[in-house]
């Protein structure tokens, strides 16, 4: 297992070619400390974990590795099918004509959706094809605490989670100069 900036495992998420909709993630609070874990996963392209904190609203720093090639039996039921909310990763526009051209295909979407009965999980859908996300789905996450689902990943991948407390405890260390937490 190799320990990554954050940003690095959201790159390997958005180059894995899964399919974009079948994702789903489990996040909230740190067991210790400041700061939030998140684990996506995915049937085909396996399960990640990230830590991280706002340095500031601006700024957010964190570590992150993948924990498993694939969501197995034993791991498929802690991620939700349907969740308190809905995720996506989304990679920003190429140029100035692919910003025009999603922007007019989430128009076209959202008028489609205006005019005909649908379901929020529809126009989701439909909005993250518009915009070409590599990856969307439901999540479960808790704002001020830990989903149930999260202590059993964590218990899951125990050796994993020992390893990025570790290597997150430094990257906030150099980070937090002065003050409390």
């Amino acid at each position: 297992m190799r320990v990554r900036d954050w940003q690095d495992i959201l790159e390997d998420v958005m180059e894995s070619n899964a399919n974009s909709g079948d994702w789903r993630a489990v996040g909230g609070d740190r067991a210790n400390g400041i700061g939030e874990d998140i684990y996506f996963g995915h049937p085909d392209a396996g399960v990640y974990q990230l830590k991280t904190y706002a340095k500031n609203p601006f700024e957010v720093q964190g570590v992150g590795s993948k924990v498993a090639r694939r969501i197995d039996e034993d791991i498929d039921p802690l991620f939700p099918t349907d969740g308190s909310g809905i995720f996506g990763v989304q990679q920003g526009p190429e140029d100035e004509d692919d910003a025009k051209e999603q922007a007019k295909n989430l128009e076209t979407v959202l008028e489609t959706h205006a005019d005909a009965p649908t379901s929020p999980q529809a126009l989701l859908e439909d909005m993250m094809d518009a915009m070409d996300s590599p990856a969307y789905g439901p999540m479960e996450f808790d704002h001020h605490d830990r989903p149930d689902q999260m202590n059993d990943l964590t218990e899951t991948f125990e050796e994993a989670e020992e390893l990025l407390d570790a290597e997150f405890e430094d990257v906030i260390e150099e980070d937090v100069e002065r003050g409390f937490y």
